[in-house]
């Protein structure tokens, strides 16, 4: 019997139709779970089953998940994340979204693995989980309201031990940059997923309970705990101190940020970025904020007091004081905690909503947009008040924020006149705060990962024991990368699926990983066994987007990112990615062919994929 999981020894996993409102739960057992572990991987499997290729991503047809991996609500170090999963609306891809706080584990302590809903409810409802009964209620009495006040009020309703993922009003509008949103900041933030989640009439999920995650080994699991936990350093060091605002000032002076819309790199463009890092930030933070059971403790709830931008909110991450901050050459903290704020209770992704407006700004200093379209704000770069008030805009749709809602790619096509070449994006989703020229591993994850532009899905950036280095960059080598891109990809695939925080994964030694999953579900596992696994799993998310005719080599691929033309100034002053050798090397090496991407015969049965072989050979 495998622990880690709520079904004794299966995943238990509720299917709820919102259209007729039936619900019904499923178990997954050994066999499977041990191919696909949990999260997104066991929820690839599921949709490539169960949802037919082409089917509109805000329609009903579409499933959304929320799963957890078996050591979340463990004390595996760090277990404490939950994924939504669904078509991306953003994209037309497989979408995913990670998320940490409360409640992964406690939608485990609520008696289930995970939730599929699929249909559209006539009206707005919510999903109450307690204690292995589930129940759909009605949410007109929340539609409309932000996140904060629609958690407050659950809490009221059923509990204040209940935890609750939600939409907020740009999710029920469907800006297709919209998130969800659990313990009043943490986000699930990527894929545009709040908006399927609006389309759904699907307000919230709320869970209560105390059922215990069941462990193959208790012993060896806190032992485990208690022996790696004294070996966190490197990163997890400036995290426990500084959360990731810790890095902002240096990525910023090193090239990692980018910076001005990506058009500019290094200290000579955005000379102020410690005004926005480590020390500055945290003279806001009025006490520290841990996800559950975390030693590190990044997290913080911050508050500005008076002023425009008074406000109180979660501590904002490095991708937001990159979006908000470096690439609109904005060094107001205080504007940037306000930014954080709206997002988080409208529900939004910061990194998409920053590089939106980093986008309009470029636009409007160009001349391709004017005051007269933009409702009178001076979109201007640095003009924190300006940035402010089209954040608010965009996250209601209003006036020139309702072109804006759907992000960069979306609107540049909407203004027309040229203004596409200042929308940085990979196949419609706007990148995140780490640059190529300075990672250059992330030029194939950006492009090749099911989910484009996602720097959480592995390569040198994450590379376990060592933390981030973002203090020089890497050698301008191009060949001879793809084994270690292959490697650590796979890794970053299972932390994923397990349920662990890849910032835990970062700072300890890498053998933590399989001696967690080991302990927790009582399976002999392995590195061998996470590379394969990891593997499979990357593979049938590629397949999913093959199998809706989406190739991740024709991707629309911005050449801002990887230096095309390059900057003539700067830490990446004429850096110019050779990512013609680097895909290829990789694709020779997963045996992918070079101009479909489809994978060989013999790379799937390797994989034990056998099963997708008759939609991919036609």
């Amino acid at each position: 019997m495998a622990g880690g999981y709520m079904g004794n020894g299966s995943a238990k996993i509720l299917f709820v139709d919102l259209s007729n409102g039936e619900i019904k739960e499923e178990l997954f057992g050994e066999e499977i779970l041990r191919k696909y572990i949990g999260g997104y991987g066991l929820a690839a499997k599921i949709m490539y089953d169960r949802q037919k290729p082409g089917v509109d991503p805000l329609g009903p047809e579409n499933m959304l998940g929320f799963l957890t991996g078996p050591l979340t609500g463990t004390p595996a170090v760090i277990g404490s994340r939950y994924v939504v999963v669904g078509k991306s609306p953003l994209t037309g891809t497989w979408g995913d979204a990670n998320s940490g706080g409360e409640f992964g584990p406690n939608l485990k302590f609520s008696g289930y693995d995970g939730v599929f809903f699929t249909g559209i409810s006539k009206k707005p409802v919510y999903l109450f989980i307690e204690n292995g009964k589930a129940e759909l209620k009605d949410a007109d009495w929340l539609w409309g309201k932000d996140t904060n006040e629609t958690e407050d009020l659950l809490k009221e309703k059923h509990g204040k031990k209940t935890n609750v993922a939600c939409i907020g009003p740009s999710g029920e509008k469907l800006s297709l940059i919209s998130c969800v949103i659990n313990d009043k900041g943490r986000a699930a933030g990527r894929s545009g997923l709040g908006a399927v989640m609006g389309s759904k009439k699907l307000k919230a999920l709320a869970v209560l309970g105390d059922m215990k995650v069941p462990l193959a080994d208790e012993q060896r699991t806190m032992a485990l705990r208690r022996a790696y936990i004294n070996t966190i350093s490197g990163f997890g060091d400036v995290l426990k101190k500084y959360g990731t605002a810790g890095i902002t000032a240096g990525a910023s002076e090193s090239g990692d940020a980018p910076v001005k819309n990506w058009s500019d790199a290094g200290s000579e463009v955005f000379p102020t970025a410690t005004k926005i890092s480590d020390d500055a930030v945290i003279a806001y933070q009025e006490k520290r904020y841990a996800c559950w059971r975390c030693p590190i403790g990044c997290g913080g709830h911050v508050k500005v007091v008076s002023g425009p931008f008074a406000s109180t909110t979660h501590k904002p991450e490095y991708e937001t004081l990159g979006s908000y901050g470096t690439m609109c050459l904005n060094d107001n903290i205080e504007s940037i905690i306000k930014l954080n704020e709206i997002c988080n209770k409208m529900g939004l992704d910061t990194i998409s909503a920053g590089c939106t407006i980093a986008f309009a700004i470029e636009c409007y200093e160009n001349g391709i947009i004017t005051k007269e379209d933009t409702d009178g704000i001076e979109l201007k770069w640095g003009n924190a008040e300006a940035i402010v008030a089209m954040t608010e805009k965009l996250a209601k749709r209003e006036g020139f924020g309702d072109i804006l809602a759907d992000g960069a790619k979306i609107a540049a096509d909407k203004i027309g006149k040229g203004a596409g070449q200042y929308a940085v994006h990979v196949a419609g989703q706007e990148v995140p705060m780490h640059d190529p020229k300075f990672t250059h591993g992330l030029t194939v994850t950006y492009l090749i990962d099911a989910t484009p532009a996602r720097h959480t899905q592995g390569g040198e950036l994450i590379t376990p024991g060592s933390g981030m280095d973002l203090t020089k960059p890497e050698p301008r080598v191009y060949t001879g990368r793809a084994k270690l891109q292959r490697e650590l990809m796979n890794l970053m695939h299972i932390v994923n699926v397990a349920g662990l925080c890849m910032f835990g994964y970062s700072s300890m030694p890498v053998d933590s990983l399989p001696e967690f999953m080991s302990s927790v579900t009582g399976w002999d596992y392995s590195l061998d066994e996470c590379q394969i696994t990891g593997e499979r799993i990357g593979t049938l998310r590629h397949v999913f987007n093959l199998r809706e005719g989406h190739n991740p080599l024709e991707r629309e691929f911005s050449g801002r990112i990887i230096g095309r033309p390059p900057l003539t100034r700067g830490p990446l002053k004429d850096v110019s990615i050779d990512k013609e050798t680097m895909i290829k090397e990789y694709l020779e090496l997963v045996d992918w062919d070079q101009k479909t991407a489809v994978p060989s015969k013999s790379a799937l049965s390797r994989l034990g994929l056998d099963f997708v072989i008759g939609d991919l050979y036609k």
